[in-house]
């Protein structure tokens, strides 16, 4: 059967990773993403290596490949009256655009969201940008790094506040990616809403308001406590035990949810002596005696290895896990059971690995159909499909620099 969204058309005008994400996903459930890449060098984390493909800076880097699947590439120089032409048809053609240029850039090329749904009102126009389309910041411009500090991320991430070693960002581009998320879901709903509408519109998604956004229950924390959250390592502020322990030979995580759990993993630590101290009774208390019993609990962790720990956890039912490297993560025998890396060949023959999307769907697969595109492969290919582009006419826009 056909995949969710293979009678949608995503016009993909954005690059790096925040709206590249939201593209890739789009791609994974079956629209036709084309992405609209700058001619001679294309969108910027083509150039982001080592590692590259092909090695020695050949092919594509790898930070490309991870975000631009399931996309076709068309080069349009957007400074050219051409190449404003050839946005104009095919946001014509259109169910989806998404951009994140910094704000007013595209309408100061007639292709600003009010001159692009006034051409095609069923058009649903998704713009991300650093902190919105109003306000006394809308023009100011930004990456993932800055919105971790600036949103708040930074300031509950990393050792415990009395370290030495403050605040630390997270190890991949996570407010980049999320706000790919949220566009990913309100462009959805947007599509949705076009079906009772029969019009679509435009989306305004902020990295710094989406970073606020899923800071969840540590926002809840602040606004019903008071009180700004602290940095607390790998512990959790709501939850004790809940955080890594060394062993005699690494490390593991314990995730302790409730008071049952606690009392099955002080069980099988062999202390149910702690279960029945007045101290650490409920979770509220062993938050009040956080530092008390994560010190009883550390002593015991390590008089054994982690796969010790880890083994009798498991046969008590208590929520723990090893600290996996990536390498461990993405070539152990779960990786192979649940096929999270799967290959893809290029137009030019090379093999491109790529992790799997997550979701399942038990009738509407998710598409591997397309590997990230070298650039500007189907340009012509996209101006005669969508468009009816004669030769003549691509031939022109050639010899205009337009494409």
């Amino acid at each position: 059967m056909a995949a969710p969204l293979s009678n949608i058309r995503v016009l993909d005008m954005s690059r790096v990773l925040a709206g590249p994400w939201a593209g890739q996903l789009l791609g994974d459930y079956g629209a036709d993403v084309v992405k609209v890449e700058r001619p001679g060098s294309g969108d910027d984390t083509r150039q982001w290596g080592p590692p590259w493909l092909a090695g020695d800076g050949g092919g594509e880097s790898a930070y490309f490949l991870s975000t631009n699947r399931n996309k076709r590439s068309l080069t349009v120089n957007i400074a050219t009256a051409g190449g404003q032409r050839v946005i104009r048809d095919l946001a014509g053609e259109a169910d989806v655009l998404i951009e994140n240029y910094k704000v007013g850039t595209l309408a100061r090329y007639g292709l600003g969201y009010e001159q692009l749904l006034a051409q095609n009102p069923r058009l649903v126009f998704c713009s991300i940008s650093a902190f919105g389309q109003s306000g006394s910041r809308a023009y100011e411009p930004g990456y993932d790094a800055m919105m971790q500090a600036s949103a708040g991320l930074m300031s509950i991430t990393g050792p415990a506040g009395d370290s030495s070693e403050g605040p630390q960002k997270v190890g991949v581009a996570i407010a980049d990616i999320m706000a790919g998320m949220y566009a990913t879901t309100a462009v959805l709903a947007a599509l949705n809403a076009r079906e009772v509408t029969g019009k679509g519109q435009h989306i305004d998604v902020p990295l710094y308001d989406s970073q606020v956004a899923w800071l969840a229950n540590q926002n809840m924390n602040f606004l019903i406590g008071g009180e700004a959250p602290a940095r607390l390592g790998t512990a959790h502020p709501n939850l004790v035990p809940y955080q890594a322990f060394p062993t005699s030979d690494g490390d593991l995580m314990l995730a302790v949810g409730n008071d049952r759990q606690f009392a099955d993993s002080v069980q099988c630590l062999g202390r149910p002596d702690l279960a029945t101290d007045e101290r650490y009774a409920s979770n509220d208390k062993r938050i009040a005696n956080r530092a008390t019993l994560v010190k009883e609990l550390a002593d015991t962790f390590a008089t054994h290895t982690t796969a010790y720990w880890l083994a009798r956890l498991s046969d008590y039912g208590v929520p723990a896990g090893p600290i996996n490297d990536i390498e461990e993560v993405l070539t152990n025998s779960h990786a192979a059971e649940r096929d999270l890396v799967r290959a893809m060949k290029n137009s030019a023959g090379d093999e491109v690995p790529t992790v799997s999307n997550p979701v399942d769907f038990s009738v509407t697969p998710v598409c591997y159909d397309k590997a990230p595109p070298l650039l500007g492969e189907h340009t012509e290919e996209v101006l005669r499909e969508w468009l009816g582009y004669s030769d003549e006419t691509i031939a022109g826009l050639r010899d205009s620099s337009s494409i």
